[in-house]
């Protein structure tokens, strides 16, 4: 189910043309099938990556004394114009106050994505074309890329998404992939422009379907999930494109 909010937004759609949805408005969605279709990745690729998710670690920083959240992060550089891509040394995730008021100014040190998955060709492929697409909007020669495997799970009756509540995330670009949804209410993708009253509200639900944000231009969140059965959880996969190294303090 998807609901607009009443706006100049209104006709935004998962089939519009991504680079140029982006360029108007600040954002873009896309189905599993334009996902695929951008990477060249068969379905089956993508699914190949589902188990694990079932083996996030849990996150150990969560201020508000939740326990709803496991996850994995690694970070990657793309050279855009040769098409290639690097796994960086591992390192913490970082961001300022200004951006994460909840978890800002702390070097948080996760687990990193599973070998199998960071050195998997499908998965650069998926890096590298999100990384073209994104230089379509706004010339890059070098991104800077975090990739962040998220499950919320709602153990304790409830889980958020972005315990931060709306926000930016100090980068260029971020993509939020849906991994998947199993027996949730809730879990509503909300979107608003940064500088002016427009704004869209929908629920991702099919598999491996995408939302696509300037973080100049676009403020975003996605509100709590609730059980609607058994074993409840959220999983999506979260890159984030900055241009100028990776955000760290005196790189902010």
């Amino acid at each position: 189910m998807i609901t607009a909010v009443p706006s100049a937004w209104a006709g935004a759609g998962s089939d519009e043309e991504p680079a140029a949805a982006l360029a108007q408005r600040g954002f873009a969605r896309m189905d599993a099938g334009a996902l695929c279709a951008l990477c060249g990745l068969s379905p089956a690729a993508l699914e190949s990556w589902r188990p694990s998710w079932e083996r996030l670690p849990a996150d150990a920083y969560l201020r508000d004394g939740g326990r709803y959240r496991s996850r994995r992060h690694s970070c990657f550089v793309h050279e855009v114009r040769a098409g290639a891509l690097a796994q960086a040394p591992h390192r913490a995730h970082w961001q300022p106050l200004d951006y994460n008021a909840l978890h800002g100014g702390i070097e948080r040190m996760f687990e990193p994505v599973e070998p199998g998955i960071a050195g998997d060709a499908d998965w650069r492929r998926l890096l590298v074309a999100l990384g073209a697409l994104f230089a379509r909007v706004a010339p890059a020669a070098r991104w800077f890329i975090e990739a962040h495997q998220f499950r919320i799970d709602t153990r304790d009756g409830v889980g958020r998404p972005t315990p931060e509540g709306a926000h930016r995330d100090g980068v260029d670009f971020v993509a939020v992939i849906l991994a998947g949804r199993h027996a949730v209410r809730g879990g509503e993708s909300r979107v608003f422009d940064a500088h002016g009253p427009h704004g869209m509200r929908f629920v991702m639900n099919e598999p491996w379907s995408a939302l696509l944000l300037d973080d100049a231009r676009v403020i975003h969140e996605t509100t709590p999930i609730q059980p609607d059965g058994p074993g409840a959880y959220r999983d999506t996969l979260v890159l984030t494109y900055r241009r100028g190294g990776f955000q760290a303090p005196g790189n902010a």
